[in-house]
């Protein structure tokens, strides 16, 4: 089933990728194979305290979003950030089906598709794209 809108909740571990229209949806995860869990910056220690994400990890997540449409990224952390950053280096096409990055704590799926669905309702009005329905 092809769906336009996709919304990706991701932190350092996984990725919860939901493709979306009006009617239904699929939930897709993928997770990191990374061993590190988190790092915490001491006071006066240089850089940022972070481990960069596994660019195979962001890969895997920007393979499964290509064909959507519209798509918003959401997550506690920086690799929200990472992803977008990885979109636009590696894959523009991508990154330009991107429409917003948003700080979102820990939500469940069905969470995570409401906000989407919240959201999409938002930038397509927006848009003015009056064909698509929610």
């Amino acid at each position: 089933m092809s769906f336009n809108h996709v919304v990706v909740w991701i932190d350092h571990q996984e990725a919860h990728i939901i493709r979306f229209d009006a009617e239904a949806s699929e939930n897709q995860i993928i997770s990191t194979h990374s061993k590190h869990l988190h790092l915490h910056h001491k006071k006066g220690a240089s850089g940022s305290g972070h481990v960069a994400l596994d660019s195979g990890y962001l890969h895997a997540v920007i393979t499964a979003i290509k064909d959507a449409k519209e798509i918003l990224i959401i997550g506690p952390g920086s690799a929200k950030l990472e992803l977008f950053k990885h979109a636009n280096q590696h894959d523009p096409q991508v990154a330009k089906n991107i429409l917003g990055v948003e700080t979102v704590d820990h939500p469940s799926d069905a969470q995570v598709l409401a906000y989407g669905r919240k959201y999409f309702i938002k930038a397509d009005n927006m848009l003015g794209d009056s064909k698509i329905k929610h």
